[in-house]
Parts: C-alpha cells; sequence; structure tokens
C-alpha cells in the first residue's frame, strides 16, 4: 500500500477524535473491571487467582493477539477492522450478562472483549502514526487517554449501575454503550495514495475483467456470425433446393470443426487461470515469508531485544493494581466512609494525565525517549514496593495517582517503537512488543491473586511485582547505555529512517 505524506492535521485531527471515543468505549469496562472484579468473587465464590483471570484475559488477550491483528490491519484496514471488533466488544459484554459461572466469563468476557479491545486499539494506532509525523507523541498522547479517562468513569458508572440494576444489567448496558464503536470505526478513512494503486491488486482486479471481455467479444461475434449465415442459408433455400441441401452439410462439418476449436480455446482459458491463480498463490505465501523474516531481523536490534523483555516485566508487575486496588483496600479494612473516589478512578485520572504529559514531552526534541519511559519504569518498581506500607485510604490514593501517572509512559511507547524501528517496520515490531505486553497482562494479575490465596496478604504478591518491573527497568537502561553501544557497534551502520537514541544497534 502507497501512502500519502502524512499532513500532521486536516483529516488526522477527526482520526484522533474517533480514535479517543473509540478506546474510550472499547476499554472503559475492561480496565474498570476492578469494580466487577469484587462483584464476580461474591457471586460465583472462586478464589482471587482464579477470579483475576478474567480481568487478565480482557486486558491481555488482545495483546496477546497482536500479531493477527497486525496482519488483519493492514490486509483489511482500520476502517473494516474497527467496525468489525465493535461487534465483538458489544456482544462480548452483553453475553457476559448471562454468564453462569466463572468459566463461562473466561470466553466472553476474557476472549470476545479483549480480542476484539485488541483489534480496535492496533486500528487506532496504526491509523494515527499514518496520519501523524511531527506530531505524532501528541496525537498518540491524545487518543491513549480514551482509555485512561474511560477508566475514570466507567470505575463510578459500572459501580452505579450494579446499584441500580444489577451486575447482568449493568453488563447489558455498558454492551449497548459499546455499539457506537460502529460510527467512529466508519469515520476511520484510509490514507492511501488513490493515483498510484499496488501493481498486484491492479493485476488482480484487471485479469478477470479482460477474460469478461473477451468472452463477452466472442459471444458477440459468434452471435454476428451465425445470424448471417442464417439469412444467406434462407436466402440460398429459397432460390434453389438443391445448393441449399449441399450447404446444409458443409454447415454442420463447418460447425463440428468450430465445436473442436472451441473445445481446445476453453481448455487454454482453463489452464491459464489455473496457471493464473497458482503465480497468485505462490506470490501471496512469498509475502508472508517475508513477513515473518522481516520480523525476526528485528530481534537482532539490541534495543528492541530488551524493549520486548522490559514490556513483559512492565506488564507482570505493573498491571495488577489497576485490577486489584479495590480489593487490597478492602483486605487493609479501610472503611467505605473514607472513600472519597474509588481508588481505580484515581488510577484513570492520572493515567490521563501522563498520557498528555508524557506524550507532550516526547515531541521534544532534547528529550530522549527511550530514556524517559526507562524513568517511568525504574519509579513505576519503587512505587510498588511501597504499596505494602499504606495503610490508609490517604496514602493508598497518593500511591494509586503516582501509578496512574506513570503507567501513562503508554501513549510514548508507539513513539519509542516507531523511533527505534523506523515506521516501515512499525506494525512487525509493535504487534511482537504487544504480544509480550498481553502476555505480562494475562500472568500478573492470577500470580498476584494466587500470592494472595496462598499468603492471605498482599505484601509479597507486590514486592514481587516491583521486582519485576525494576528488572525490566534495568534491563533496558544496559542495553540503551552510550558505552555498551560504542563497545559493540563500532564499525555498524543504522538503516535509513531508523533512530538510534544514539545507543540502539543495528537491526
Amino acid at each position: 500500500m502507497v501512502f500519502r505524506k502524512p499532513p500532521d492535521g486536516g483529516w488526522g485531527w477527526v482520526i484522533v477524535v474517533v480514535s479517543f471515543f473509540t478506546q474510550f468505549l472499547c476499554y472503559g469496562s475492561p480496565l474498570a473491571v476492578g469494580v466487577l472484579y469484587l462483584e464476580w468473587l461474591d457471586a460465583f465464590g472462586e478464589g482471587k487467582g482464579k477470579t483475576a483471570w478474567v480481568g487478565s484475559l480482557a486486558n491481555g488477550i488482545g495483546l496477546l493477539a497482536s500479531p493477527v491483528c497486525s496482519i488483519c490491519v493492514s490486509s483489511f484496514g482500520a476502517r473494516p477492522v474497527a467496525i468489525f471488533s465493535g461487534f465483538m466488544v458489544a456482544g462480548g459484554l452483553m453475553m457476559s450478562s448471562f454468564a453462569p459461572n466463572i468459566y463461562f466469563l473466561y470466553v466472553s468476557y476474557g476472549i470476545v472483549v479483549g480480542l476484539g479491545c485488541g483489534l480496535l486499539y492496533t486500528a487506532t494506532v496504526t491509523i494515527t502514526c499514518q496520519y501523524f509525523d511531527k506530531r505524532r507523541g501528541l496525537a498518540l498522547g491524545l487518543i491513549s487517554t480514551g482509555s485512561s479517562v474511560g477508566l475514570f468513569i466507567y470505575a463510578a458508572l459500572q459501580r452505579e449501575l450494579i446499584e441500580l440494576y444489577g451486575l447482568d444489567g449493568c453488563l447489558l448496558i455498558v454492551g449497548a454503550l459499546s455499539l457506537n464503536i460502529l460510527a467512529c470505526g466508519s469515520l476511520m478513512r484510509p490514507l492511501e495514495s488513490s493515483s498510484s494503486p499496488p501493481p498486484e491488486k491492479m493485476f488482480v482486479d484487471k485479469v478477470p475483467d479482460q477474460y469478461f471481455v473477451y468472452h463477452e467479444k466472442e459471444k458477440t461475434v459468434e452471435e454476428n456470425i451465425s445470424i448471417l449465415e442464417k439469412g444467406y442459408n434462407d436466402e440460398k433455400c429459397v432460390n434453389n433446393v438443391p445448393d441449399c441441401k449441399q450447404d446444409s452439410i458443409l454447415n454442420k462439418n463447418a460447425l463440428s470443426s468450430t465445436n473442436i476449436n472451441e473445445k481446445d480455446t476453453y481448455k487454454k482459458k482453463v489452464v491459464e487461470q489455473t496457471n493464473f491463480c497458482k503465480q497468485l498463490a505462490k506470490r501471496k505465501w512469498q509475502l508472508y515469508l517475508t513477513y515473518w523474516k522481516e520480523t525476526m531481523v528485528l530481534f537482532k536490534n539490541k534495543v528492541f531485544s530488551a524493549l520486548f523483555v522490559a514490556i513483559l516485566l512492565f506488564d507482570i508487575g505493573g498491571f495488577p493494581p489497576s485490577l486489584l486496588m479495590e480489593d487490597v483496600a478492602r483486605s487493609a479494612n479501610i472503611s467505605e466512609d473514607d472513600y472519597y473516589m474509588p481508588l481505580i478512578s484515581i488510577i484513570g485520572i492520572m493515567t490521563t494525565v501522563g498520557k498528555l504529559i508524557l506524550g507532550i514531552l516526547a515531541d521534544f526534541k532534547w528529550v530522549n525517549t527511550l530514556y524517559l519511559y526507562v524513568t517511568t519504569l525504574l519509579m513505576t518498581g519503587v512505587a510498588l514496593f511501597a504499596i505494602p506500607f499504606a495503610k490508609s485510604y490517604l496514602t493508598l490514593a497518593m500511591l494509586s495517582g503516582i501509578l496512574g501517572f506513570l503507567t501513562g509512559n503508554w501513549s510514548i511507547f508507539p513513539y519509542v517503537t516507531t523511533k527505534t524501528v523506523g515506521i516501515e517496520k512499525l506494525t512487525h515490531a509493535y504487534g511482537i512488543l504487544m504480544f509480550f505486553a498481553g502476555l505480562g497482562n494475562s500472568l500478573g494479575p492470577p500470580i498476584v491473586g494466587w500470592f494472595y490465596d496462598w499468603t492471605q496478604e498482599y505484601d509479597t504478591a507486590f514486592y514481587f511485582s516491583g521486582f519485576c518491573v525494576l528488572l525490566g527497568g534495568f534491563l533496558l537502561l544496559l542495553a540503551a547505555l552510550p558505552c555498551w553501544n560504542a563497545c559493540t557497534n563500532q564499525s555498524s551502520k543504522l538503516p535509513p529512517n531508523t533512530y538510534s537514541y544514539k545507543v540502539a544497534s543495528n537491526a
């Protein structure tokens, strides 16, 4: 697909608005699943680790399927994928209202809703990167705040809906709201050059038309010949009966030879079409092989390799607070009278602030976005270590705000990926990184829940979470050190359109 130069404005701002509301509508409930988590604990009576799988799957399965999501967006475009995914999210939420047990929720809420969110996330990020270049950090920061605003609003909305209509009614209403994704997806106009379509597509589209025109022309010629012959024979039969019989015999012989020629022509055309299909299938297979080869080449980039380890460990340790913080407060015997605002809502609003501020900082030339991202990882690890020492609502609220702000580094993660591997390989690289992020999202909350079921307290679980995040941050920092880069890449040259942060090795 041939894209025009990113306009950095115009219809791009419409893309930003609809992408914001798309992430708001699809991620609002899965990110605020901590409210539903408490209800499911009481409704099904399962362990914390087992119940936590529902929310972790909803937030992780879409990221696990990121390579598949990337292929879908590349093959069909952002608009069709967004519309199809809207039906998935809405249908999954509505089906969850009829869940008879926790295992049904694994499929309806965890897999169906999670996969729909993953497709929508990939579609919104990809089309935004296509429309923006110089203001990409700001644009990504704006659209990523949609999920954070959704977390803030849906945490209070779902709690209110549960009180008014019960858990089942809440999920039905939230599912109906998600149908608005269809309207947002219809406005995601692709940015591609209409003047020069891909050669392969032109070839595929033109060949059937050529055959069709050929058949039509052939059919018209044969009809004209038959009409002329019929008129000539009729006229001849009227004037001379013996000649008519002789000509009829000759015509029969001519028709038989014509039928033989038609059969040969038909066989030739079948062979040509069969060869064409074989060549097309072979070319498609080569394209997929090239896609996976280019993806594996990315791991020769030292910074990219450290980045996927860091994102895996960050999501194992950094994601559980947004799901379990309400239960952490309840386990600390904090009275509901002390609640001024749900802790999940605090995380959501501060994540919005963090995404905006970090996204704006990423656009400054003097800011190294890789080091900025590493700083957020290290600070997140320290905040997680502090959670076991928080025994009041005020301290938990402060830590929730800090963790929410630092989780805003999601807004600069696509920016870091783009600058590391280049815009041409963004889809490949981002799909791989989101796969590991989804693996971390899926494993983190159940691991923390199992720690609680084993020890009956959250302290050990959050020590483990903090250690994972700190380890990932230090590994990424080590890979990014200029001295390490100088030792391993003295004679290397970066490929075009790749930004190295003065530390990254070449792919």
